[in-house]
Order: structure tokens, then C-alpha cells, then sequence
């Protein structure tokens, strides 16, 4: 589907799965200060799909942390963890496609097949490429695992997909509000069979994103450079599920003294810590106030 969009619209999508640090508030400035250069809309979305790590204090101290840079944003705030009806409704949409299969693998089932092979292909994260071990199942063993309760993730079928899409996909990938940029060309097979849904959770990062960013209008979806090459896999999905394609600008990362990405697994420290040590929030837009800042290393 060709894009089509009203006006500009912007967002900020942060996990209640802890509290945000200075890439988190880099990322959210980047969005809002685009959205008032052009005239757009600023959007806060909170990604709690993770019903076991989200928890409702994370997302109040967004909303404070948010509050204090001096950011605002439309109500009311779209919730993940409010929607999975839509997502398993896009999930039905490709299963009766053919598009996706349940497997029913461990992770230790997967590292298994593959040991030993070192030349084995991996995903743009890092993993081995699924190698397939369910993907042949018969229609009645599918069905005689299911109904023994073995839970089940849910893959795309990535030859299937690319040949029901029929023609490559792209996306445009900005520099910046107003600034020009370059158009990129997909390669979704570099995800393989990807997980579409999670045992656990039943939708995934990817379904979540596409069809919350295509439901509330997002046009330019402007995030970290570690989701670059997610954006293959997410173009993919837009194009099986009839979704507008938005402009997309991955920004720098804000790294610490080890050239480490700030994160929350790792500890960084959290903006509340921050500001209880004396942090104001001019002190912190300076020190973020233009998108060089996230190719450096920061002392904290």
C-alpha cells in the first residue's frame, strides 16, 4: 500500500520494564523536537506486551520523566498490553495465508541441530537461523500437539511471505525532520523464520510495532540504530498485512565510557537517579541537544 498520511506524527515508544536513562531521553527529545519543526503530532506509546517485566510504577515514572524534559504528548496513550486482540487478529490474517506455523522448539533444541556447524547462517541479532524442524510438521501432528497443550511459538514462513509479497520492499530512510534521505531495499530473508509470536506472550515485538505504528498514524518512525535492521522484517510485514510504510530515521546510540549502548539490562543509570543527584532538565538537553552527541562516549 502506498503511503498516505495526513499530517506528520511522531512517537515515542519506550517498554515499562524499568526506568529511562539519557538514550531513552535522547530518543524521546529527537521525536518531539521533530514533531514541533514540522508542525506534527507527538505520540506516546507504552510497549507492555511483557506482562511479567512491565509493571504500572516503570510506566508512571515515564510519564514523570517524560514531564520533567519538558515534553508533551497526545492523550489518551496507547497500551500494548490493551490490544492483543488486534495483534492474534493479524496473526489469524497470515495463518489462514499460510504464512506462519507453530513450532513447538526449545532454544536448546534449536542450538542443538545446529552444533557443529559453524558456518551455520545467523540473524541480523546474532542468533543461528531457525533450520526448520518444524516447519514440516504434518497438518495432523500440528494439530495432535496443540491439542496435548505443548505450547507453540509462531514463525513466518519467509519463502512464503517473500513469494506472496511478489516484489521487493523498501523504505525511506530520513536524515532528520526536513532533511533529505536515501531509499533503502528490504532483505527480509536475513531474519529467516522469524518468531511472530512468543510462547509466552502470543504477539511479538514485530507484530506489535507495525500495527500500532499503522493504527495510530504514524508517518516517520524515528528510533535507535539497533532496530535498523529489524526494519527489514518490519517492511515485510506491513506489505503482508496491507500497512502504510512510514519514513524511517534510526538515530546514534549514546554510549558509556566502555563504548557500551546505554541500556537498562546493563544498568545504566536511570534519568530518576539522575535527577535526584541535581540533574536539571536544561542541563540535560544541552548535553543532548544534537544528534552528534549519540557518537560519543559518555562518563556517567
Amino acid at each position: 500500500m502506498t503511503r498516505s498520511f495526513s499530517n506528520q506524527t511522531f512517537r515515542f515508544a519506550p517498554s515499562s520494564n524499568g526506568f529511562l536513562h539519557l538514550g531513552h531521553a535522547y530518543s524521546a527529545l529527537l521525536n518531539f523536537d521533530m514533531a514541533r519543526a514540522t508542525g506534527g503530532r507527538m505520540l506516546l506509546r507504552i510497549e507492555d506486551i511483557d506482562l511479567d517485566r512491565c509493571r504500572p510504577e516503570f510506566e508512571q515514572a515515564i510519564y514523570e520523566d517524560l514531564d520533567w524534559l519538558g515534553i508533551s504528548w497526545e492523550v489518551p496513550v496507547r497500551r500494548q498490553s490493551q490490544h492483543f486482540d488486534v495483534y492474534a487478529a493479524a496473526l489469524d490474517r497470515l495463518r489462514a495465508d499460510k504464512l506462519i506455523y507453530p513450532c513447538f522448539c526449545s532454544r536448546g533444541e534449536i542450538m542443538a541441530s545446529v552444533a557443529g556447524k559453524p558456518d551455520w547462517p545467523r540473524d541480523p541479532d546474532g542468533s543461528p537461523l531457525y533450520p526448520g524442524l518444524c516447519k514440516h510438521l504434518s497438518e495432523a501432528e500440528r494439530k495432535r500437539r496443540l491439542a496435548s497443550g505443548r505450547p507453540a511459538a509462531q514463525r513466518i514462513d519467509m519463502a512464503a511471505a517473500l513469494k506472496a509479497v511478489g516484489y521487493p520492499v523498501g523504505w525511506r530512510e530520513a536524515r532528520g525532520a526536513g532533511a533529505d534521505g536515501c531509499d533503502m531495499t528490504a532483505n527480509p530473508a536475513l531474519w529467516g523464520d522469524a518468531v511472530l509470536a512468543r510462547k509466552d506472550i502470543q504477539t511479538s515485538y514485530h507484530i506489535a510495532v507495525v500495527l500500532d505504528d499503522a493504527l495510530q498514524g504514524v508517518s516517520d518512525v524515528v528510533r535507535g540504530e539497533d532496530l535498523f535492521m529489524a526494519t527489514h522484517l518490519h517492511r515485510l510485514l506491513q506489505a503482508l498485512l496491507d500497512l502504510p510504510a512510514p519514513s524511517y530515521h534510526h538515530h546514534g546510540l549514546l554510549r558509556d565510557a566502555s563504548g557500551q549502548k546505554l541500556s537498562k539490562s546493563l544498568r545504566a543509570k536511570s534519568l530518576r537517579a539522575l535527577r535526584q543527584e541535581g540533574l536539571s532538565p536544561g542541563t540535560a538537553r544541552n548535553m543532548l541537544g544534537s544528534e552528534s552527541i549519540a557518537l560519543s562516549r559518555i562518563a556517567l
